[in-house]
């Protein structure tokens, strides 16, 4: 595998990026049918699924939205949080999927939360570890298969990611539509602006595989050579 092939990535990452934030400015300024901002979406959804102990924050910046399960805090970017368009209300819905996946207890979520420290770990010496494992791959190769095995487990929680991110669409899409709220176009807004969200995960996914397989090659190309 060449480097091209990381060219690729980049630049497929690049265009997916550019694609969801140009479908979510042209949806931020596509007004909802009813009058409720982002924080009044997440409020309502938050109470239909029975959640009390979650709340909605502000956040700083552009596309910042997230939901920390430790502190059970869903943060909205301005845009979102103030915001009465089909944009605000698609994210805001999504992000308050993630709580209601944590509140419910969804499988995925489990798993992905039992990855993290791991993970956190990897990504730490990871980087460190290959490059040092490249450099006396000939000598002790034991210590680029240390890298490689810490790098692996980020791959994991990529792939482990996606099913996360497409169910809180779903259940997004499924209550704001249930409660008519987005219907007709602006309901196929709000699942094409979500749908480019969740490309960028998949495009992020398949390039960490990509580096995997790369270092793998690397690794037993060296072995054949010796």
């Amino acid at each position: 595998m060449d480097w091209e092939i990381f060219i690729f990535f980049a630049i497929i990452s690049y265009l997916v990026s550019l694609a969801f934030k140009g479908k979510f400015n042209k949806y931020l300024q596509i007004p909802m049918q009813y009058s409720m901002t982002g924080r009044d979406v997440a409020r309502a959804m938050l109470i239909d699924n029975g959640i009390i102990d979650v709340k909605v924050t502000m956040a700083r910046g552009f596309l910042t939205d997230h939901y920390n399960p430790m502190t059970k805090t869903i943060a909205l970017s301005p845009v979102v949080y103030n915001g009465n368009s089909v944009a605000s209300a698609a994210v805001a819905a999504h992000e308050t999927g993630h709580a209601v996946q944590h509140h419910k207890g969804y499988v995925w979520v489990k798993v992905r939360s039992a990855l993290v420290p791991l993970v956190q770990l990897g990504a730490k010496i990871s980087s460190w570890v290959i490059f040092g494992g490249m450099f006396f791959i000939h000598t002790d190769p034991e210590i680029m298969i240390l890298g490689i095995g810490s790098y692996a487990l980020t791959v994991i929680f990529s792939f482990v990611t996606l099913p996360v991110e497409f169910d809180a669409s779903r259940r997004a899409l499924r209550w704001l539509y249930s409660k008519g709220l987005l219907t007709g176009e602006y309901y196929s807004m709000a699942k094409d602006a979500l749908r480019w969200a969740a490309m960028t995960y998949v495009v992020a996914a398949l390039t960490s595989l990509a580096t995997l397989i790369y270092y793998l090659l690397v690794f037993f190309k060296s072995k054949r050579d010796k």
